[in-house]
């Protein structure tokens, strides 16, 4: 509590008391209970890291009015203790709505306990299931005061995890597209470097020109940074409640404009056969692009994206690669597969094996879960001599048809 509050407080319960003594209030405890609602609330809101605290010092005032202040049993002052309790169930709403868990269950439960005791002195005669029935009544009250303080803040913490859950979904699907767009570029990079290396002392002209793929690979990798950031830039503004529009009056699903899908898959290949003596080969069946939609082309796009980069990684000695695309109307199929360096010539150095983290091996997996998400199957393993990477999707285009 500030110095401040403290002041405010000792303002309102020595006026409380003033007034106590000159209006002839008896119960003092009860008036002393209300002066510190009144402070509670004369400091919001910065009381309200505090007000379970004000709850618990109302609720122990009402109990001493209530059980140990002279008069007690008898029905003077009893307008008093009933200001009291509404008090203290003001404070308990604040409380509840406001109050970290730790000072809520404190000086709440003691708020409550008085609340719901406080007029047991009045019927002294009574059994013990009229006791029980009295506190019973006065508890309805105390549950209303939970009720209004608890689901706004009920609400508010629901509105908070969806919150951190959507960012957490913006950082996986970020990590997503580091790893399926940019690694790839980056990986390619590391390969014509290393191409480099072994060719610049006898032959410096295709040394030039590694260098000269090295920039464009650096240039894509870029571009797939910049899609990226874009991506959850207006991720981020759907998620504020905006309309998500790109700024300029444009397609308010912006996001999803910039998605790769099967379009780029040629340029893709072909960039992928010039870092490297891979021949690379994509066969495009017709009626493919359009039984896809755009988040099904953007799931065959990572697929390609990501069995290439694993060649790379995996496979430094394949000397080629098959990327097939086809479809039957209901589902479109798409194929990546190496031959494991069959097709190698003698004279031709195999390029270093790109070392990996001790946590590698996740690509495949989380591109697995995608695909299933999607309704699709998918499958890797060996084949013949080198390896394939097999994705099913159900086609969800515009011209697919109705299985």
């Amino acid at each position: 509590m500030k110095t401040r509050d403290r002041a405010v407080v000792a303002a309102v319960t020595v006026a409380c008391c003033v007034a106590a003594v000159f209006l002839g209030v008896r119960p003092v405890p009860s008036l002393a209970a209300v002066a510190v609602a009144l402070a509670a609330f004369g400091c919001r809101p910065r009381s309200h890291e505090w007000t379970g605290a004000a709850t618990g010092a109302a609720g122990l005032l009402l109990l001493v009015a209530t059980f140990a202040w002279p008069g007690r049993g008898t029905t003077e002052g009893s307008v008093w203790h009933l200001v009291a309790v509404g008090a203290v169930l003001l404070l308990l709403t604040a409380a509840v709505r406001r109050s970290p868990r730790r000072r809520l269950l404190a000086g709440g439960g003691l708020g409550a306990a008085a609340v719901a005791v406080w007029t047991v002195p009045l019927v002294p005669d009574s059994s013990f299931f009229e006791y029980l029935g009295v506190i019973a009544f006065w508890s309805v009250p105390i549950a209303g005061a939970v009720v209004v303080g608890g689901y706004p803040r009920l609400m508010e913490d629901r509105r908070r995890q969806a919150v951190l859950a959507a960012r957490r979904a913006q950082q996986l699907e970020l990590a997503h597209d580091l790893h399926d767009f940019v690694a790839h570029d980056v990986s390619g990079i590391v390969v014509q470097a290393q191409a480099a290396r072994f060719v610049a002392q006898h032959d410096p002209a295709a040394a030039i020109q590694a260098l000269e793929r090295i920039e464009r690979a650096g240039l894509a990798a870029l571009a797939s940074i910049d899609r990226t950031v874009r991506m959850l830039r207006t991720s981020d503004r759907n998620t504020d409640g905006t309309d998500g529009t790109d700024g300029d009056g444009g397609d308010p699903t912006g996001a999803r404009t910039v998605l790769p899908g099967t379009g780029e898959l040629a340029e893709v290949v072909e960039r992928f056969g010039e870092t490297g003596d891979v021949r690379a080969r994509l066969d495009l069946a017709p009626g493919v692009t359009e039984a896809l939609s755009r988040e099904g082309a953007a799931t065959v796009h990572r697929v390609v994206v990501e069995a290439l980069t694993n060649v790379r990684r995996h496979a430094p000695g394949a000397a080629g690669v098959r990327v097939v695309l086809s479809t039957d109307g209901t589902t479109v199929e798409v194929s990546v597969t190496d031959d494991g360096g069959r097709g190698r010539s003698a004279h031709l150095p195999g390029l270093p094996r790109l070392e990996r983290g001790t946590e590698g091996g996740g690509g495949l997996l989380a591109l697995a879960e995608r695909i299933r998400a999607f309704g699709g199957t998918f499958a890797s393993g060996p084949y013949r001599d080198g390896w394939r990477v097999t994705a099913v999707l159900p086609a969800t285009g515009p011209h697919a048809t109705a299985s």
